[in-house]
């Protein structure tokens, strides 16, 4: 493999760093450009192309293709273009890979073909990803592209080939990198000295490579960030490489991931400044969107970003189409991945669904490109999106997954417009339906089959903006109780009443105050207009518990008995598989016993004593997944690879002590593990007046008396 230009860059540097005439002026970047301050008028109009498109395509690929999910004749678990990691593989011996890459199949023409077909509008591909190995040729690297037996610059090829088909470009770029000598932090399976590396110069080395991608290709369209995660990388850092960006392509669109944040404002200082364009939710589609901000769902077809050859755990043509639907409805877009072979082609399986959707989006395309979320909140039989019309009117699209039985007709809640017209979206064109309206909803006639795979597409169009009035709000702080609940109906619209009704009641009641509930009953609430139902009825079920018994063990001791496990797990059912390498008694949920930095796990078990009969809720935040139970019951499933966030659960406990065990493993990265409680509907769970929860520590952990 060629690596003279990338070793004698790295000896330059490490001799001359100061010297400007080594790298452009990257390594101090200028402040933040005037996109920052853009007014929203500017910003609205940089943004619209992406707003319109709402459906993209991602591709991972590079040498992690070629092993496809094996190394030395076993399959590696967890997703593809982490092989490096998962399998724990040293920069020297990953980099030979290079020298196997070649992709003479590969066509750029017919893979923007297949986005243009998919109807798809953008595309995002990896310029280098974590493994450090850049698909386009860099001149301060011989770890690209140029080091391979293929050697064309994939980029150039790709650029040019969206263009054509109309497709806009984006490049994916880590600024994590488990390649590159100075990159800090150094995983334990790296055959990189730490003490030598100089993060400072691996930085310089990152903006350099970001202006060749964005200097050598023409007009960029979307700059992906990725592998923010690590400590090293600030959002000092963030806010200078997002300058640099802009100053290079002013009308780019940027990710938020450029920064420390995933969610727009995630993490950031009042009042500070937040780099990037969009928020990015990962494998998820937030429930009900991210409300005032740009975002993106990335998302695989089967359990992999990169090609994986023995996963074929693929996702259907009706989950995708429906996914699409689901997004758009909640105001985002829907970035979806496809691997490519080592060889250079899109997986068949992945082209199959592509050209699906493809299909679907033919008939249906206007009630995705382009339009606004759903003004209903919930909709039994579907998804919503809309759009505003000149004359001022309003068309609904009416994504109906779960058609009328036997036909019939549709039911539109909680809306008060007057229709004007209905058709289906059909391939022979509209199919005009009628409709009237009831007393809290619109009406539609529909035939008794649907007429469209997959989901059916009504235009409604109504007079004037969306007058849609949801529900009231239910809230409780829990749906399970001992004793008693507290119930409040609450309603944002100073123009209807919120109503409620409860069992045994004869009539609706209006919503004066708040409801205390004794007894297993279901609430429900509607608004009512000038005494006419004019919403949708919401339903919450409010169950009387009896608390779990709490053990009788006087004689238990302050501390928590632990088993250490040594293993690579994607689950806890996987670190369940292998035997412990140490146990012993501890103070808390104490991960820092551990022996090495990744790939290893913790079984916790004790007592946990808890003050008074009630409600609890046990809240566990980990990195990677964990679990809860107590007694038999799984109170907080948090397992699965994943980044540090909460989950919780609530259970009825008895004053007094209750098993516990809480499995916990790490896969690799960022390591995370702690446990919160707090009484529902109680006080004095803890000592502070006013404090919510408290985290389960010594005070609270005993184990079982001793066998004497």
């Amino acid at each position: 493999m060629r690596r003279h230009r990338y070793l004698t860059w790295l000896i330059i540097l490490g001799a001359a760093a100061h010297s400007a005439a080594l790298l452009p002026a990257v390594a101090q970047p200028p402040p933040a450009p005037a996109a920052f301050d853009e007014t929203p008028q500017t910003r609205d109009a940089r943004m619209a192309w992406w707003r319109e498109a709402r459906f993209g395509m991602f591709i991972h690929w590079g040498l992690y293709a070629i092993p496809a999910g094996r190394w030395e004749g076993r399959p590696v678990g967890g997703v593809g273009e982490w092989l490096m990691q998962f399998a724990r593989i040293p920069p020297s011996r990953y980099e030979t890979l290079a020298g196997q890459f070649n992709p003479v199949k590969f066509d750029a023409d017919a893979w923007a073909r297949l986005a243009s077909d998919a109807g798809m509008k953008y595309l995002v591909i990896t310029t280098k990803h974590h493994d450090g190995f850049a698909l386009f040729d860099s001149a301060v690297s011989d770890y690209d592209i140029t080091a391979t037996p293929f050697k064309r610059d994939i980029m150039k090829e790709l650029a040019v080939a969206c263009r054509a088909h109309g497709i806009r470009i984006g490049w994916y770029h880590s600024i994590l990198d488990w390649h590159h000598p100075d990159y800090l932090p150094k995983p334990d399976w790296s055959d990189q000295p730490p003490e030598a590396a100089d993060y400072q110069r691996y930085k310089e080395y990152l903006f350099a490579q970001v202006r060749e991608i964005l200097t050598n290709y023409g007009p960029i369209d979307i700059m992906w960030f990725d592998g923010e995660w690590d400590p090293t990388w600030t959002r000092e850092d963030g806010l200078a490489l997002d300058a640099l960006v802009r100053e290079l392509q002013p009308d780019i669109i940027v990710n938020n991931r450029v920064g420390k944040q995933r969610y727009a404002g995630e993490g950031v200082p009042e009042g500070a400044r937040f780099a990037g364009d969009f928020g990015t939710p990962e494998q998820e589609i937030p429930a009900t969107g991210l409300p005032g901000q740009d975002w993106e769902t990335c998302m695989t077809m089967n359990d992999t970003w990169g090609f994986k050859e023995e996963d074929h755990n693929w996702k259907s043509t009706d989950d995708l189409i429906r996914k699409l639907i689901d997004i758009a409805s909640k105001g985002g877009n829907f970035l979806l991945n496809v691997g490519p072979t080592s060889e250079g082609f899109i997986p068949e399986a992945s082209v199959m669904r592509l050209r699906a959707m493809g299909d679907w989006l033919a008939i249906n395309g206007e009630a995705i490109y382009g339009t606004q979320a759903s003004p209903f909140e919930h909709l039994e039989w579907g998804r919503c999106t809309m759009r505003r019309l000149e004359n001022g009117d309003t068309r609904l699209y009416l994504h109906v997954f779960d058609w009328p039985g036997g036909g019939g007709r549709l039911r539109l809640p909680g809306i008060a417009n007057q229709p004007l017209r209905a058709a289906i979206l059909t391939a022979d064109g509209r199919e005009p339906m009628s409709t009237w309206r009831g007393d809290d909803a619109i009406f539609i006639a529909v035939p008794a089959r649907p007429p469209v795979n997959f989901a059916t597409v009504i235009a409604l169009e109504v007079s004037g903006g969306p007058d849609v009035c949801p529900p009231p709000r239910i809230v409780a702080v829990t749906t399970r109780f001992v004793d008693a609940v507290e119930v409040r109906i609450e309603s944002d619209r100073p123009d209807v009443i919120a109503n409620y009704h409860l069992r045994g009641m004869n009539e609706w009641a209006v919503a004066a105050g708040p409801l205390t509930i004794t007894k297993t009953t279901m609430v429900r609430a509607m608004h009512f207009r000038d005494g006419r139902a004019v919403s949708g009825v919401r339903e919450v079920l409010f169950t009387r518990v009896e608390p779990r018994p709490a053990v009788d063990d006087a004689g238990a001791e302050p501390g928590v008995s632990y088993e250490y496990f040594e293993a690579d797990s994607n689950t806890v059912a996987d670190l369940l598989r292998h035997e412990p390498v140490a146990s012993g008694i501890a103070l808390a949920l104490d991960i820092g016993l551990r022996r090495r930095e990744e790939h290893y796990g913790f079984r916790f078990r004790g007592l946990i004593r808890v003050p008074r009969d009630g409600m609890y809720r046990f809240t566990l935040s980990s990195d990677d997944g964990a679990t809860l139970r107590i007694g038999d019951e799984l109170v907080v499933d948090h397992d699965g690879l994943h980044a540090a966030y909460e989950k919780h659960g609530d259970i009825a406990l008895a004053a007094g002590l209750h098993p516990f065990e809480v499995l916990f493993f790490e896969k690799g990265g960022d390591e995370a593990l702690d446990l919160w409680v707090e009484g529902l509907n109680l006080t004095g769970l803890v000592d502070s007046p006013g404090a919510e929860r408290r985290r389960v520590d010594a005070a609270m952990m005993f184990l079982p008396a001793p066998v004497r």
